[in-house]
């Protein structure tokens, strides 16, 4: 017969084996261990980061010229003319934004977006004062005083020769607009489902792309129908190039991969789409290297084309195109990493995730190693860019022609896992801010001799008149503690926030210029 102990003190804790105990002890022990280890590589990577900051601003104290932040005051003006006596028993209207301002070609705030001719940088002149100063928005013309024609473009630098080059969409050409409401391509700021009469079919798809449905399915019935009557567009002309020793005076080195006039089974055929052209060279074989976007009017090829040269300036033979990896791509980037290996970077998917993979060692097409990221977060208009190890990466929403809220990415491999940041700009406004400046990133340059700064490059669309969209260049600055919580897992790093400044009017430190 067992006897119970009547000696036996009750222990502390609800169990009933003091190994099972001496086992919550341990593993609760090690959780608390782990929880402080995490919390020390925490800190000392902020301290880390910290201490960065204080050494880049030591350095270049010119840099903080950069880094203050200008405010924008716009006043929408009031509505143009009386309003019925019926329209107080009419739906009230939405509110007008500036985006719809900036859209409008008849805005009474046309000259706040698009100021003209007589106000524009002109390296030509002797501006005085003006003298290598960005002023994003305005015209910019090339040192024989025309209007530079390189958007959606990137830049590459040649050592050999110290020299920039401006590869870019040459659209000095007539934008066509078949559709009397075709303001936008793929244009979709705040559709609703009761405003479907007054848009069109393509703009709604983006709207469906959360919704899938009956609209989605309204989509892929209508678009050879409709697509190539809502969209502004402008024939191929070709890929421009220009030439800099500042990255302020440019030189008009001319169309290096010019149009296809007759085939028109040609995927250059003035009647198709090239977009966001960009160029790197390869050590390997002595060959500049373009990729771009390549499309159909319908935008339903979906492809990238490569081009080689044996020189910077050109000219560029055409390869073909492909759909990388077998997805579909259109906005896309091309990014070299410090040890020669090239990668793409796309929009796929319907513009619901972005594709990333490296290419061949002769850059002339994509290895099978692919990863998704941003998946399901609609992001287009990568720009890539490195500092101290980590890739970060600029991005801008898929609303078309209409401007968005930007977002700064982080990564530790560039195959990723990527994080997001948040919105990189600062200055202006709110809606300055959430409208990425009234602009869409296309590239990210570095500047030597000055740690953790950049150029922000961007285009401000025009819809009405493609060929004069503007550029929006603006500095870029990594440094500082991210201003909102990351959407990481446990154990990840932080990592310094990245910064777009707004200026009306900015330049970069004399000694920079002096040393290039």
């Amino acid at each position: 017969m067992r006897v119970r102990n009547k000696y036996r003190k009750p222990t502390a804790f609800p169990c009933n084996a003091g190994i099972r105990c001496s086992m919550s002890v341990v593993v609760w022990s090690l959780v608390g261990f782990v929880l402080m280890i995490q919390l020390y590589s925490l800190v000392s990577h902020r301290n880390a980061v910290h201490k960065d900051i204080q050494l880049h601003m030591s350095r270049h104290p010119l840099v903080r010229e950069l880094e203050q932040v200008e405010e924008e005051n716009i006043q929408i003006p009031p509505p143009r003319g009386k309003r019925s006596p019926r329209a107080a028993k009419r739906r009230p209207k939405r509110t007008t934004t500036l985006i719809d301002e900036f859209l409008d070609e008849n805005s009474q705030l046309r000259h706040v977006f698009f100021p003209g001719m007589k106000i524009a940088v002109d390296p030509t002149k002797d501006a005085g004062n003006d003298t290598y100063y960005y002023q994003p928005g305005k015209i910019w013309l090339d040192t024989e005083g025309n209007p530079i024609q390189a958007h959606g473009g990137g830049i590459l630098y040649e050592e050999r020769s110290s020299t920039y080059y401006w590869y870019g969409e040459y659209k000095d050409g007539p934008t066509y607009h078949a559709h009397k409401k075709g303001a936008a391509r793929w244009f979709l700021s705040s559709m609703t489902l009761d405003r479907f009469e007054n848009t069109n079919f393509v703009a709604v798809y983006e709207f469906s792309l959360k919704k899938v449905g009956v609209m989605k399915f309204l989509y892929h019935v209508c678009i050879c129908i409709l697509s190539s009557h809502v969209a502004p567009e402008v024939d191929i002309i070709g890929v421009g190039c220009y030439s800099s020793k500042d990255l302020w005076t440019w030189k008009n080195e001319g169309i290096v991969l010019s149009a296809e006039e007759t085939n028109e089974t040609h995927d250059l055929h003035k009647s198709n789409v090239l977009e966001r052209p960009k160029v790197v060279y390869n050590e390997k074989t002595g060959k500049y290297v373009m990729w771009m976007h390549i499309d159909d009017t319908n935008y339903t090829k979906a492809s990238v084309g490569i081009a080689i040269s044996d020189y910077p300036t050109g000219p560029f033979e055409y390869l073909g195109s492909q759909r990388p990896h077998g997805y579909d791509s259109r906005d896309m980037t091309i990014f070299k990493d410090d040890d020669g290996v090239a990668y793409i970077i796309y929009s796929s998917d319907d513009n619901s995730e972005l594709h990333i993979g490296p290419l061949t060692e002769d850059y002339l097409d994509v290895k099978p190693e692919m990863r998704r990221i941003l998946v399901g977060q609609h992001r287009e208009a990568p720009a890539l860019f490195k500092y101290q190890g980590t890739y970060y990466m600029i991005t801008s929403g898929c609303t078309g022609w209409a401007p968005n809220e930007a977002l700064a990415h982080a990564a530790e491999s560039i195959m990723g896992p990527w994080e997001t940041m948040g919105n990189p700009c600062v200055g202006g406004n709110k809606m300055f801010r959430l409208a990425t400046f009234f602009a869409q990133s296309t590239f990210v340059i570095p500047l030597p001799g000055i740690p953790g700064s950049y150029i922000f490059m961007a285009d401000r669309w025009n819809p009405a008149d493609l060929r004069d969209s503007r550029y929006v260049w603006l500095p870029l600055i990594v440094g500082g503690p991210a201003d909102r919580p990351l959407e990481f897992n446990f154990g990840f790093p932080l990592w310094p926030r990245v910064s777009i400044y707004w200026h009306r009017k900015w330049r970069l430190p004399i000694r920079w210029r002096a040393s290039n």
